[in-house]
């Protein structure tokens, strides 16, 4: 499909301009959806007198799509056909971008660095080893005296050759010295200039190959002129991601702090755009999906088809009986919610560069006023577990994304936070609470028997639950647990708990029992549960 409106786009005839003008765009904003996004670029450009001309922009990605293209013309110009004309591109000078050039530039002044360094040891080897060689030439001095040399003036050269040597020697030495901080600067220059050729080699090639859009224009008056283009493209996504604290210092509090991760490949980086995040699924199923009449029909049996071949002739059926123009394949939602879309502004410009893998972008921070609790289950658990449940106070929903949970400050687990719409509730885990232990024991009866007990028609369970605080912190806590329950009059149970249940049948739950109490410092609590199931004599227990 794209290619054939690229095709029809391309043979319409554009209206005869008076001259072209050639021009590129600069993308200023993007909207981000969690499946695409939207890209607007500005062209501006100059137009040389009033009247028709055509408006070729060149730096449009090739895979553009003309069917997702909308322009928008500034006051006093009117557009008219376009078409992508990727035959009308004219060769570009720089394929390099902005990214490359800054590394390319830093390999260079890296590169720089080092010859420098390099030269510098240069320099001090060649110091060195002219102060030797001045030094062994003085040593094996060996020239004959002058006519007539009297003691004085071979003195004086004994002298003078004393002297140069031990200014060579000296020389030599001083050389010497400043040849280590020079070898530490060509290894330091050296490895840098090794990360920044690497960091340059990793960058994404962005040398994509590009088309031109060419517009037909009609200017009222010569002047600037701008012309705002829209484009939808894939290779774009964005998630929400939560940070929850959970502290009991100064009471109860819960923080979250949503963030979120964008991540685009378009080819193109976003240099200073204004970003908006939509939660708008602009790709995927906008309408139900088609029923078709199902026409069946039966016959005479037919024994020479075995049972693959009536599969296969029932199948063909059913589809000789859809329309000619059967309807489109459809992409089903990954991730469903309700409420209208949400949509974030990010406060200030952001680059995302093309290649961006999880780029996370801080939105706000939310304070709740959680009900902390210690949920146990003994018969599974060995310890409590901290359980917040808050409702969402703001005005928009938590929508769906990993969230990180930290207690006091410190890293605990993470989780998966579904939709929280306005005024709704929820239960997030803060992880296992090691000063809490529970216990569940089933004490011995006499004889040596566990707590189960069967005979003929009566099955009797005791168990001692028990929860022990050896922390500094009080904790409100909340125990489960459960007995069986029968849907037969000839099935009776009898259960018994000391002491009694807070509630039974939790969220409708039958057989499951919860106790809730306050457990101090140093504290401990003891529940005892006894059950007994009685059937009539013939009948086996299931």
């Amino acid at each position: 499909m794209r290619a054939l409106i690229a095709a029809l786009l391309a043979s319409t005839a554009l209206p005869t301009c008076a001259d072209t003008i050639a021009a590129t765009s600069k993308i200023t904003a993007v909207t981000v959806y969690p499946d695409g996004a939207k890209l607007t670029r500005e062209v501006r450009f100059t137009a040389p007198d009033a009247g028709g001309h055509e408006l070729l922009v060149t730096d449009l990605p090739y895979d553009s799509d003309p069917g997702l293209i909308r322009l928008a013309p500034s006051e006093g110009l009117t557009v008219g056909a376009f078409a992508l004309r990727a035959d009308r591109l004219p060769p570009r000078e720089d394929p390099l971008t902005e990214d490359q050039k800054t590394a390319k530039a830093a390999v260079e002044a890296a590169q720089s660095a080092a010859d420098q360094a390099a030269l510098a040891l240069e320099a001090v080897t060649a110091k060195i080893e002219a102060a030797e060689a001045q030094v062994r030439f003085l040593s094996s001095f060996t020239g004959a005296l002058p006519d007539g040399a009297t003691p004085d003036t071979i003195k004086s050269m004994a002298t003078m050759i004393g002297t140069e040597t031990l200014t060579a020697r000296q020389a030599a030495l001083a050389a010497k010295a400043e040849l280590p901080p020079v070898r530490i600067a060509l290894t330091e220059a050296q490895d840098a200039l090794v990360k920044a050729q690497a960091a340059y080699d990793a960058l994404p090639t962005a040398d994509m190959d590009y088309t031109a859009l060419s517009v037909a224009v009609t200017a009222a008056a010569a002047g600037e002129q701008t012309v705002t283009v829209t484009q939808y493209v894939g290779n774009a996504s964005w998630q929400p991601v939560y940070d929850l604290n959970l502290t009991r210092t100064d009471g109860d509090a819960l923080t979250l702090n949503r963030a979120v991760l964008v991540t685009q490949y378009t080819g193109e980086d976003w240099d200073g755009v204004a970003l908006t995040l939509s939660s708008s699924r602009p790709s995927e199923q906008a309408a139900p999906s088609q029923l078709w009449p199902e026409l069946r029909s039966v016959g005479p049996e037919e024994p020479d088809l075995d049972l693959a071949r009536k599969s296969e002739a029932v199948g063909g059926a059913l589809y000789e009986e859809a329309p000619a123009a059967a309807a489109p394949a459809v992409t089903v939602a990954g991730m469903a919610y309700e409420g209208d879309t949400v949509v974030y502004n990010y406060p200030e410009p952001v680059t995302v560069a093309t290649g961006a893998e999880n780029l996370r972008l801080a939105l706000d921070s939310l304070s709740f006023s959680p009900v902390v609790k210690a949920v146990a289950v003994p018969r599974l658990d060995k310890t409590a577990f901290v359980m917040a449940s808050f409702t969402n106070a703001s005005a928009e929903p938590l929508l769906p994304g990993q969230a990180m949970l930290f207690r006091e400050g410190v890293l605990v687990g993470s989780t998966w936070l579904d939709v929280i719409a306005p005024g709704v509730e929820t239960d997030v885990g803060f992880g296992a609470i090691e000063t809490l232990t529970v216990k569940r024991e089933m004490p011995k009866r006499a004889g040596g028997e566990t707590g189960v007990f069967t005979s003929a028609n009566q099955q009797s369970e005791s168990a001692v639950i028990t929860v022990e605080n050896t922390g500094d912190q009080s904790w409100p806590v909340r125990v489960l647990d459960q007995v069986p329950y029968s849907e037969q009059d000839d099935l009776e149970i009898e259960v018994s708990a000391s002491p009694e249940p807070t509630e039974t049948d939790v969220e409708g739950q039958r057989g499951i029992l919860a106790w809730e109490f306050d457990l101090a410092a140093g504290g401990k609590e003891t529940i005892a549960l006894e059950q007994t199931l009685t059937w009539p004599e013939g009948l086996v227990l299931r």
